[in-house]
C-alpha cells in the first residue's frame, strides 16, 4: 500500500495512524460496494463518515482552544459510530459478506474505543 507508506509521515499518535489507515480500508470498501454492487446511497454514506473519522483528528491537532479539541475529537467519535453502523447495516442488507464484516469491525471498535479514552481524559485535563 504506496498510500499508506506515504502517509505515515503526517501522523502524530496512534489514532491518526489508525484513522488514517481505517479511512483506506473504507474508501476501498466504497469502491468494492460502486462497482461490484452499483451501491452509491450506503456506499456515499459510509464513505463519508468513514474518512471524516481521520480528518475529525487532524482537524483537532490545530484547535484553537482545548474546547475546540474536544469538540473535534467528540465530532470523530459520532462519526466513528455512524460508521459502524452503516457497517451493521451493509452486512445485514448482505451488500458485504460476513468475513468482511469481520475484518473491519475490530478496526472501527478500537477507533470508538481510542476516541472514548482521548475525549475523556481531553476533559478531564481541561477540567483542571
Amino acid at each position: 500500500m504506496k498510500n499508506e507508506k506515504l502517509g505515515q509521515g503526517i501522523f502524530r499518535d496512534t489514532l491518526s495512524q489508525k484513522s488514517f489507515t481505517f479511512s483506506l480500508r473504507i474508501i476501498k470498501l466504497y469502491l468494492f460496494l460502486k462497482e461490484n454492487h452499483k451501491e452509491y446511497i450506503l456506499s456515499k454514506q459510509i464513505l463519508r463518515s468513514g474518512t471524516a473519522i481521520g480528518a475529525m483528528v487532524q482537524e483537532s491537532h490545530f484547535a484553537q482552544s482545548k474546547a475546540d479539541f474536544i469538540n473535534k475529537l467528540s465530532i470523530a467519535l459520532k462519526e466513528a459510530n455512524e460508521t459502524r453502523y452503516w457497517l451493521y447495516l451493509l452486512v445485514e442488507s448482505d451488500f458485504i459478506q460476513s468475513h468482511m464484516f469481520e475484518s473491519i469491525l475490530p478496526d472501527i471498535e478500537e477507533l470508538i474505543k481510542l476516541l472514548i479514552s482521548s475525549t475523556k481524559t481531553a476533559k478531564s485535563n481541561h477540567a483542571r
